[in-house]
């Protein structure tokens, strides 16, 4: 294995150096397990979107409780995962994934086993709290296990691969699990893998931490956080029946905007704030996650129109709509394994806005889809373009945005990083489901429906064009790899 960074601790205990052959071989092993439960949790983003139908049905959930089954778990998930990222730091990468998976996996049952609708959407947000642990500490795994250089950026290329694969494969994973069994082993599936994982992760990771001396977290930032995300994104949501100009949308918006105005001030002033504001110096972290944030806005909201849009207007059932997905999940793995070696040519910058552009294609492409149209260029032909960009930005933006981290703040910028995209996610399926549903109005004609997710789907292709246009003019031409 190689040596571990300098701001890495490792156990006091001494041992035995592995050999030099076995190196390569217990750091793929640690690899595959951090890259396992980064897959984990974002394929709950997405598993679920076949399965709405049959929780609805099952459940009794209402159009606006369908989205909250898809909120709850990435509300949680994003503000909390600036907690989840300084936890690592501070008390220890191996320990705080372990502890995650298993909040994540016991969720799970939860979910799983749910009589009532309230319960499910609970279980949700327990899952997305341990996501929220979890995930920081597989980056931060993956960038202190191997060295600085190509092999760095070839590991978080794998990771970033993984991660995308997570997010693309659900649809195939929740339609296969649905349609032999039922929509409670979409999430009930998540508990013999995370044992799996969680005994892997015994084995092979060595503990490791990045800030020393320091053992206080910022449980009052991390509260205001989510509970002014979540805020904001009732308001965006509660626009769908009250309008913009009604109270129900106007208090919970700027409530959620007060809320997230505190938590900026609060982590001004605390001693050892969750958000250390002195990370957004660098502009290679800055802009990176505000990239991640704008071009994550449309990249989530995707799978759930497109899943929702082949089960409610064409017809598919659950296991046809995700096998109908296949490819677009095959393309987003294909961009984030080919990324690293475009970087190598075209550089970390370019190659972030050439996959926005490309994406941003597949969404102009998207929202010519119609009622009646058929598979190859309703779903096939734009989804392997939207999932292409996607894959081809994700890598260099990663990479962009841990590269100028400090050695204490690893784990702080790992998860800003998974905060960022995972927060545009909540808060961009909130805005163009409104936008939707606003198009769409009373009707449930297929062709009304159908216009409303084009609109969204236009509206996608703006945000990812303004996403490109961000990279290019805030992003360092030759931001530095260290």
């Amino acid at each position: 294995m190689p040596e571990p960074r300098p701001h890495t601790a490792v156990s006091p205990s001494p041992r035995p150096s592995a050999a030099p052959a076995d190196r390569p071989r217990r750091t793929w092993a640690v690899l595959a397990a951090a890259c396992a439960g980064q897959f984990l949790v974002v394929l709950d983003v997405s598993v679920v979107n076949v399965a709405l139908p049959s929780m609805r049905s099952d459940l009794g959930l209402s159009a606006l409780g369908l989205q909250w089954v898809l909120n709850a778990y990435t509300i949680a998930f994003a503000g909390f995962m600036l907690l989840g990222g300084r936890a690592a730091d501070l008390f220890g990468r191996k320990r705080m994934f372990l502890v995650g998976l298993g909040l994540f996996t016991a969720a799970s049952v939860a979910g799983g086993l749910a009589a009532e609708g309230w319960q499910l959407l609970a279980a949700r947000a327990v899952q997305g709290l341990g996501a929220a642990v979890l995930a920081p500490a597989t980056l931060t795994i993956v960038t202190s296990s191997v060295p600085p250089g190509p092999a760095r950026t070839r590991a978080i290329g794998t990771w970033s691969a993984v991660g995308a694969g997570g997010g693309a494969a659900g649809g195939l994973v929740g339609g296969v699990l649905t349609d032999l069994l039922s929509w409670r082993w979409v999430l009930l599936i998540n508990v013999p893998v995370g044992a799996v994982v969680i005994v892997a992760a015994v084995l092979c990771i060595r503990e490791g931490r990045g800030a020393e001396g320091r053992r206080r977290l910022d449980l009052p930032g991390a509260v205001l956080a989510t509970a002014g995300l979540a805020a904001v994104a009732y308001g965006i949501v509660q626009t769908e029946q009250a309008g913009w100009g009604d109270a129900a949308t106007l208090l919970p918006l700027l409530g959620g905007l007060a809320l997230l105005a505190l938590f900026v001030a609060v982590e001004a002033r605390t001693r050892e704030p969750l958000m250390p504001l002195k990370v957004f110096r660098s502009r290679p972290v800055s802009a990176a996650n505000a990239a991640m944030l704008v071009n994550g806005s449309a990249s989530f909201a995707m799978w759930f129109f497109l899943t929702v849009y082949a089960q409610g207007v064409l017809g598919y059932s659950p296991l046809e709509a995700g096998v109908a997905l296949v490819p677009s999940s095959l393309s987003v793995v294909l961009g984030s394994k080919l990324a690293p070696r475009l970087m190598a040519v075209v550089g970390a910058r370019d190659l972030a806005i050439l996959g926005a552009l490309v994406a941003a294609a597949g969404f102009g492409w998207q929202s010519l889809m119609d009622a009646d149209g058929s598979y190859a260029t309703t779903i096939l032909g734009p989804g392997i373009l939207m999932m292409l960009g996607v894959g081809l930005s994700i890598t260099p933006l990663a990479s962009l945005a841990t590269s100028g981290a400090a050695p204490g703040d690893a784990g702080l910028v790992s998860g800003l990083v998974n905060t960022s995209r995972t927060m545009g996610g909540a808060l961009g399926l909130a805005v163009l489901s409104t936008v939707a549903a606003a198009r769409t109005g009373a009707s449930a004609a297929p062709e009304a429906v159908t216009a409303g997710y084009a609109l969204a789907f236009r509206t996608g292709a703006v945000v990812l064009l303004a996403g490109a246009l961000l990279t290019l003019l805030w992003m360092p031409r030759r931001a530095e790899q260290h």
